[in-house]
């Protein structure tokens, strides 16, 4: 699989937190909350990585009494090798740089 663009700070966010523990199945609310990321950012994160094949979602089996039944989330193989190789890049090459405009 070929990575051309570096992944958003809010990617990286959330690749560092379900890295934490790669076989535990979270909650994208759960992960939300760690992260500090709204539903609006956090699920098409979720989702491009799904798609890209660096996550896993299931339906939970027992949702609680009254709930309807939520995804959980974990990284896959390639999104652990993945997150590992983001988190070992320098940190300096994580931002981006752009031009400053000179002032007239």
């Amino acid at each position: 699989m070929v990575r051309v663009r570096r992944p958003s700070a809010q990617t990286v966010l959330v690749l560092d937190a379900l890295s934490d523990d790669p076989a535990t199945w979270r909650y994208g609310y759960e992960l939300g909350q760690q992260v500090g990321l709204k539903a609006g950012s956090l699920y098409p994160i979720l989702i491009r990585l799904r798609d890209r094949g660096l996550l896993e979602a299931i339906w939970e089996d027992q949702p609680s009494p009254g709930r309807p039944p939520r995804h959980l989330y974990r990284l896959t193989g390639e999104g652990v090798r993945w997150a590992a190789e983001v988190r070992a890049e320098p940190s300096a090459s994580r931002a981006t740089s752009r031009p400053r405009l000179r002032e007239a």
